[in-house]
């Protein structure tokens, strides 16, 4: 590892954002302000003309942060790249969709590309016209003694990603989809080319698949799987079926016992039982309280006050939890994420998502769009809601330089979690907790084992509780072996994938950070480059090169 890790900054982390809340609600007041235009077409970003012949060196399905680090890698590399964003997601994935609040407890675990992503977010910090409804000295996270920035808006990522692509004339083709069926083309355990839904054939002597959903992973007959393993399957606590206690602030008080049109099961097994359900889904908003940037909830077409049964029961008993997260980034904007035991996500309604097909998923995105803006303007205005919780709502609302052309909701669901590759290594819970260590490393896990809630189920006497949420934080950063990006040789000998990679469903709560994909983004990249050189497959690769690459990138290991 070459950079020393201090744990001072965990300290910091955690000791911040309270105080610098209380601030910013301190500095309501109305401001004379320009609010600033979206980052143009940024959307349709490409650094360079597709080729007419569609044969490249290295082909990255996902137009995720993993997909892009990868693609600029390979170009840097020398080599030839085409990055291709699915329809399925938007360009820069969750960081330009909200997720601000980046999961990153020590910044010396990260290295190479990723790094140089967050420390382009400070430069972007360190010019005052950035700053518009506040400047560099009121917001703490910019003042932290490091060159890097991790929370940020998601225009300034927007900013950053598509400068990373034009220079490094990354080529990207936008709205297209692999074909859904007979859409890759191997001969043996090689794939040579694959069929998008345009009819576009792409070849390639390397793939990278870095989407959320792990689609061209499953159609090159990789083995994968959804859901929870059983927790004796990999001799792990915190897998399968997890209750929780009611002093847990994500558990529904007891007493509850009307759901509406809730998805709600009947008693469960016992804990520790797999099942194929996964943790839930939500947008990450941006939101603001600055007057002149807000826009008021809508209510969605299609409300129906029967989604929010839970709520209004649950209300007979609060906990005085928000329903939300305001985690503050800059210009008094928010990453609003789920809090509590009845929030943003949307549960029990994303079970069916990584085996569906492009249609379904579709219905599915609109299906958590429609139900989180409809808990945004019920919790804003529905008279079921005590006042002072309205109230408290009301002064917040979506930030109007942000999505100005998708209704300023952001364009992509949080997939936290779809299909999980079974590779040639599969990272478990004692890996996290640092129990089983590696010396194939290509970074550094840094992040608690954190599953949201899966399901809500009926209890013995009649009351409707949550299941799922976990959150426990390894000791230390730990090391990933680089052998989780890779299928089975048998089954794919030139495919990486750097998201849906090899772990158990716990584990993989933990590697879910898009820092680590981004990690693991380049780790592919440079796997990939080599076994060109090398005229080798990914597995043949010799760990030793690859360390050698890594170190010459500068990467944290």
């Amino acid at each position: 590892m070459k950079r020393k890790i201090e744990l001072s900054y965990f300290k910091l982390w955690f000791a911040m954002p309270a105080l610098l809340l209380c601030f910013i609600i301190s500095c309501s007041k109305k401001l004379d302000i320009n609010v600033p235009e979206p980052v143009p077409n940024f959307w349709d970003t490409t650094g360079n003309e597709i080729t007419s012949n569609l044969n490249y060196d290295v082909v990255v399905y996902g137009g995720t942060p993993a997909g892009i680090m990868a693609a600029i890698e390979v170009s840097k590399s020398g080599k030839s790249v085409i990055l291709l964003n699915s329809s399925e997601g938007a360009l820069g994935g969750m960081i330009t969709n909200g997720l601000g609040n980046t999961d990153v407890l020590r910044p010396q675990t990260i290295g190479g590309l990723s790094r140089q992503f967050f420390r382009r977010i400070k430069e972007y910090y360190l010019r005052p016209e950035n700053w518009f409804a506040m400047n560099s000295s009121q917001y703490n996270f910019f003042g932290l003694s490091t060159d890097i920035m991790t929370r940020f808006e998601p225009r300034a990522a927007q900013f950053v990603i598509k400068d990373l692509i034009q220079e490094n004339h990354i080529p990207v083709i936008h709205n297209d989809r692999l074909k859904w069926d007979q859409g890759v083309v191997k001969t043996g355990s090689n794939i040579e080319y694959i069929i998008m839904e345009s009819g576009k054939k792409i070849k390639g002597k390397m793939f990278i698949d870095a989407s959320y959903e792990g689609d061209l992973m499953a159609k090159a007959g990789v083995s994968y799987t959804v859901g929870r393993e059983g927790s004796a399957k990999y001799g792990e606590r915190w897998n399968g079926i997890v209750r929780q206690s009611n002093l847990n602030n994500n558990q529904l008080p007891l007493g509850i016992k009307k759901f509406g049109k809730a998805i709600v099961y009947p008693i469960l097994a016992a804990n520790g039982t797999g099942d194929n359900k996964i943790q839930a889904y939500c947008y990450r908003m941006c939101l603001t309280d600055v007057p002149e940037n807000k826009i008021d909830f809508p209510k969605p077409e299609g409300y129906d006050e029967e989604d929010y049964t839970i709520l209004f029961e649950y209300l007979n008993n609060y906990k005085n939890i928000r329903f939300f997260d305001l985690s503050m980034m800059p210009n008094r904007k928010t990453d609003s994420n789920n809090s509590g035991p009845f929030s943003t996500d949307y549960v029990g309604e994303n079970y069916n998502y990584p085996e569906a097909t492009y249609g379904e998923r579709a219905e599915i995105r609109a299906k958590h769009k429609r139900y989180q803006q409809g808990l945004m303007w019920t919790l804003a205005n529905h008279p079921k809601i005590p006042e002072r919780i309205r109230k408290d709502t009301q002064r917040w609302g979506l930030a109007k330089d942000e999505f100005p052309d998708n209704g300023h909701w952001p364009y992509q669901l949080y997939i936290r979690e779809a299909r999980r590759m079974i590779g040639s290594y599969v990272i478990v819970e004692n890996n996290s907790l640092g129990k089983v260590t590696t010396e194939y490393s290509v970074g550094f896990g840094d992040y608690a084992m954190d599953s949201h809630i899966v399901q809500r189920f009926i209890d013995e006497n009649g009351n409707i509780q949550n299941e799922g949420n976990v959150m426990v934080n390894p000791p230390s950063p730990y090391k990933i072996d680089y052998r989780a990006i890779l299928p089975k040789e048998k089954e794919c000998t030139n495919l990486l994938v750097p998201v849906c990679l090899s772990a158990s469903h716990i584990a993989y709560g933990s590697l879910r950070m898009e820092p680590v994909f981004m990690t693991l983004g380049q780790a592919s990249a440079c796997i990939a480059i080599l076994a060109i050189a090398q005229g080798k497959t990914i597995q043949e690769i010799n760990y030793d090169d690859l360390k050698q690459v890594m170190i010459e990138r500068e990467m944290v290991f």
